[in-house]
C-alpha cells in the first residue's frame, strides 16, 4: 500500500474514532454528560486517535489541520486528496454508525421531527449538528458564530502545530492535542455547537439535513481561514523564535576573573 493509501485509511478510521466518540456522546448521552463531558469526549477521542494513527498521517483528522500543515510547509500539498478525502469518508461513516444506533431507540431521529412540530433548537435536534441564529444552542448570531469558529480553530491548530516543533516530547503530543479541543469546546459548545472541524460539521449535517446543509458552509469556511491564520501566525512565531536562539548562541559566555 502507498503512502497516499495509507494516510487516506489512516485519516478515515481517525476520524470516524473522532464522530464516535464525540458526537456519539453527544447524541447519546448529552443530556446527562453536560458540556463538559462532551468537550471531554472529543478531547480523549483525538488523543486516541493521535495514538493510533499519529505515526502513519500525523492524525490530522480535521481539513482545518491539514491547511495549517500546508502552509507550514509539514504536509506536502499533493497529498490534500488523501487528507481530505479520508477526513470525509471516516466522518461519514463515523456518523453513519452513530445513526444506525440511535435507530434502535424509540422515538430517535436525527432531523428533530416531534410529531408535527420541527424541532429547532441544535441542543434537542438528536444529532449534535452546528448551526447559528435558532440553531445556535443559546442562539448566537451569524457574526459571533464566525468569528468564535475562527479564533477557536485557529487557537486549536496553533496548539497542534506546537506539538511538531522540533524537542516537543512526541509521547506527550496526543494529550496536548485532545486538551487543546477540549478547551476550545468548553468555549464554543453555547455558541455554534463547536466545529473547529469541517469533516465533523459535514458528517453532521448530512443526517441531520434541513437546516444543517443550508448553514453548512459557515463550518466548512470559517474553520479552514482559522486553520490557515494559525499556520501564518506559526511562521511567524517560529521565524522570532529562531531568531531569538540565535542570538542567544551569538552572545559571549561572561569572563570570570579570578583573585
Amino acid at each position: 500500500m502507498g503512502s497516499a493509501a495509507r494516510i487516506f485509511l489512516a485519516e478515515a478510521v481517525g476520524t470516524a474514532i473522532l464522530i464516535i466518540g464525540g458526537v456519539g456522546t453527544a447524541v447519546f448521552d448529552g443530556d446527562k454528560a453536560g458540556v463538559f463531558g462532551v468537550a471531554l469526549a472529543f478531547g480523549l477521542s483525538l488523543a486516541a486517535a493521535a495514538y493510533l494513527i499519529g505515526p502513519i498521517s500525523g492524525c490530522h483528522i480535521n481539513p482545518a489541520i491539514t491547511a495549517a500543515m500546508v502552509v507550514v510547509k509539514k504536509t506536502d500539498v499533493r497529498l490534500l486528496p488523501s487528507y481530505l478525502g479520508g477526513q470525509v469518508v471516516g466522518g461519514l461513516f463515523g456518523a453513519l454508525l452513530v445513526w444506525a444506533v440511535g435507530q434502535g431507540m424509540p422515538g430517535f431521529t436525527a432531523v428533530g421531527q416531534d410529531g408535527q412540530k420541527t424541532i429547532v433548537s441544535v441542543s434537542e435536534t438528536g444529532f449534535a449538528s452546528n448551526g447559528y441564529g435558532i440553531h445556535s444552542p443559546d442562539h448566537y448570531n451569524l457574526g459571533a458564530v464566525m468569528l468564535a469558529e475562527v479564533v477557536a480553530t485557529a487557537l486549536f491548530a496553533l496548539v497542534v502545530l506546537g506539538t511538531t516543533r522540533r524537542g516537543f516530547p512526541v509521547a506527550m503530543g496526543g494529550l496536548v492535542a485532545g486538551a487543546g479541543l477540549a478547551l476550545v469546546h468548553l468555549v464554543t459548545i453555547p455558541v455554534s455547537n463547536t466545529s473547529v472541524n469541517p469533516a465533523r460539521s459535514l458528517a453532521t449535517a448530512v443526517f441531520q439535513g434541513g437546516w444543517a446543509l443550508g448553514q453548512l458552509w459557515v463550518f466548512i469556511v470559517f474553520p479552514l481561514v482559522g486553520g490557515a491564520l494559525a499556520g501564518v501566525a506559526w511562521q511567524a512565531l517560529s521565524r522570532a523564535h529562531e531568531a531569538a536562539a540565535m542570538a542567544t548562541a551569538r552572545e559571549p559566555e561572561p569572563v570570570t576573573v579570578s583573585e
